[in-house]
């Protein structure tokens, strides 16, 4: 799901939140991975809803937070690079024209039913990723 907005605010995170939820009405639980900003938080939802609306969608998700270091791991930034490269690579003026692009672009992209290739190997990051990780001296 792809959503345009002219900010990225509190307020924004929380309404496409919601747009989320009811298009997964049927959900038990909703696993969401992503960045860990600043809106991205439960009082983001009770800015913006009734507490018990706030709540009930809060307890809704899973959020799994990207590591700072490690957001080129998340997929969501691959489909974004994705979006960009195809849709997104030059000026377009009004923002109405870039909603409907994108909601061309996403219905697309979602009929292909496309998938992420992943060739990064638990060897590939416990070598690139080592200066992350503990090491024990025996």
């Amino acid at each position: 799901m792809v959503k345009i907005t002219e900010r990225r605010t509190r307020q924004d995170w929380a309404l496409f939140l919601k747009d989320i939820a009811d298009h997964y009405s049927e959900a038990e639980k909703i696993t969401l991975v992503m960045e860990n900003l600043n809106p991205h938080t439960p009082g983001s939802l009770h800015e913006t809803f009734p507490p018990e609306v706030a709540k009930a969608l809060w307890d809704l998700f899973e959020f799994i937070y990207t590591p700072k270091h490690g957001n080129w791991l998340n997929t969501a930034e691959i489909e974004l690079s994705v979006l960009y490269a195809q849709c997104l690579n030059r000026r377009i003026a009004h923002i109405e024209n870039v909603r409907s692009e994108v909601k061309a672009w996403e219905e697309s992209r979602n009929n292909k039913i496309a998938h992420v290739n992943w060739q990064f190997t638990t060897d590939d990051a416990r070598v690139k990723l080592a200066r992350l990780y503990p090491t024990f001296e025996d």
